[in-house]
């Protein structure tokens, strides 16, 4: 079973399973996701990301009512279909929940992408420590993090990195480039903005990346579009007849760029391993005491990926009061000709990409995943039987029907209701005592499980002030969404010069 709470969640879960399903093509698998994990799997999803990923706390409390059944949901689900294996994408508000029921129930707990502890709420390093079995880190500086705490975890490498060298490998010729996005002169040096991929982000950066470059002339700039953002918003906000607006082709835009203006979040990393020189913004309201608030949570130096994983300040980082028209092109002037600082951001690039490796990181964790249970005696799955009327996938393999085994329906007794907004805000649902997981009798690994086993019934009221705000990942987002800008696009082998070609719902390793 699979927990992905948002899109970037969806990308890399999506990854794993595919993985997961070319060791074992019988694999049974379950998924809170979206579409991405649902082609991949070969069934719909039991509940969508849509209906989980919310931001910033007023709409949290709007949506207390769906977020507990969510997680009702979830923990139903688990307890029903008692995988062998319970697999969390990021998302740690609701998914260290899930791991703590989970371990309730003896069911293993592996953690694929590390939540950002290390940036925004360390003391939830002691509940991975008690509840996750397996950790797979993608940002090597992770590792001695967490060794620190005295917690093992396995850097598996980052997605991000095959992504980039696909695309490179796949650029058409910049003439056919600027043709076909009806560039203004193939002559004129491009500087590529990426203001965000959510409304927020691009209300707040787009107006000052464009006060910036316009200081420069002899450039033209282009703004690489979020795939989920229509043109009409872009041109919205700028209040510029003449912007530049591209479609599923930031890689390609990125590599035939003099330099660029990125919002802090994934974009950062895969704008360095692309090699553009970059200035890494991040607007929101701008304001001093918002700074000084970030300033004593966050427990980093920096923001954006590229300097967090050599530990150096390799590209420059404009943050709220900071990020100004003129302090923009301050930093960005040295990146639009040859000079030292042009030269120090692609030397500190390539370290980068030492440190960075070449595993493939879905494949790596999936190989362990299987492996770790195959050493533990755990068989190979009958096949599932595909949901009808999910996505489908090639290669299809061949199934054979699993016979079926009539499961007890919840009652309305099984998980107690809220008895307060203190307990949806802390998320905890009081479990009745005789909640029992029910198995599949046809799986004999699943029989030789703890029948008698029962949810923890110890208190969680020492719990509580740490997990007020922990419902789901919406509340980090107030001051760390700046580092959770979601990936550019997912590349895909066809070529990337159609405009508006609707590119999949880009990721967050995030990210910070």
């Amino acid at each position: 079973m699979l927990i992905a709470g948002e899109a970037s969640g969806d990308i890399h879960a999506a990854d794993v399973i595919t993985a997961i399903r070319k060791l074992d093509e019988q694999a049974q698998i379950r998924f809170f996701g979206g579409d991405l994990m649902a082609k991949a799997a070969r069934r719909r999803p039991e509940v969508h990301y849509d209906q989980m990923n919310v931001m910033g706390f007023s709409e949290v409390l709007r949506k207390l009512p769906q977020l507990w059944r969510n997680l009702k949901s979830a923990r139903q689900l688990l307890a029903e279909f008692y995988p062998d294996v319970l697999i969390l994408i990021d998302y740690p508000g609701f998914n260290l929940k899930m791991a703590k029921y989970a371990k309730s129930l003896g069911i293993r707990v592996d953690y694929y992408i590390s939540p950002k502890v290390w940036a925004w709420k360390e003391y939830r390093v002691k509940r991975i420590k008690k509840y996750v079995d397996n950790m797979y880190s993608i940002l090597p500086f992770e590792v001695p993090f967490y060794n620190r705490h005295g917690y093992n975890v396995t850097y598996v490498g980052n997605p991000s990195v095959q992504e980039m060298d696909y695309a490179l490998g796949h650029l058409p010729p910049k003439r056919h480039f600027v043709e076909r996005q009806g560039l203004a002169d193939i002559d004129r040096p491009i500087i590529a903005l990426l203001p965000g991929s959510r409304k927020g982000e691009i209300r707040n950066n787009l107006p000052v990346m464009l006060e910036a470059v316009k200081r420069f002339p002899a450039c033209q700039y282009v703004v690489a579009a979020a795939p989920a953002i229509s043109e009409k918003f872009y041109r919205e906000i700028a209040q510029d007849p003449g912007l530049q607006v591209v479609f599923g082709c930031t890689p390609t835009l990125l590599k035939y760029s003099q330099a660029a203006l990125v919002t802090s979040g994934t974009a950062t990393l895969e704008t360095a391993l692309i090699g553009t020189p970059q200035v890494v913004c991040y607007r929101a309201n701008g304001s001093k005491l918002s700074y000084k608030i970030m300033e004593r949570l966050l427990k980093v130096k920096y923001v954006s990926l590229p300097n967090l994983i050599v530990n150096n300040s390799v590209v420059p980082e404009l943050l709220l009061h900071n990020c100004t028209p003129g302090q923009i092109a301050r930093e960005l002037a040295p990146l639009l000709q040859p000079s030292p600082r042009r030269e120090w951001q692609v030397s500190g690039y390539k370290n980068m990409r030492r440190r960075l490796g070449n595993s493939s990181a879905a494949d790596y964790a999936a190989e362990l995943i299987v492996d770790s249970l195959r050493s533990a005696g755990v068989p190979q799955c009958a096949a599932d039987e595909p949901d009808p009327e999910a996505p489908k996938a090639d290669p299809k393999p061949k199934k054979r029907k699993r016979k079926k085994t009539k499961q007890k329906p919840a009652s309305q007794d099984d998980v107690a209701q809220p008895q307060n907004e203190t307990d949806l805000l802390s998320g905890e649902l009081k479990q009745d005592e005789d909640i029992q997981p029910e198995r599949d009798e046809n799986s004999s690994h699943r029989n030789r499980r703890n029948r008698n086993h029962r949810p923890d019934e110890k208190s969680e009221n020492t719990e509580a002030n740490e997990q007020r705000n922990d419902i789901t990942d919406s509340g980090d987002r107030t001051f760390q969404d700046f580092g959770r800008s979601e990936r550019m696009h997912r590349v895909s082998p066809p070529a990337e010069g159609g405009r508006g070609n609707g590119a999949a719902q880009s990721a967050g390793n995030e990210d910070l």
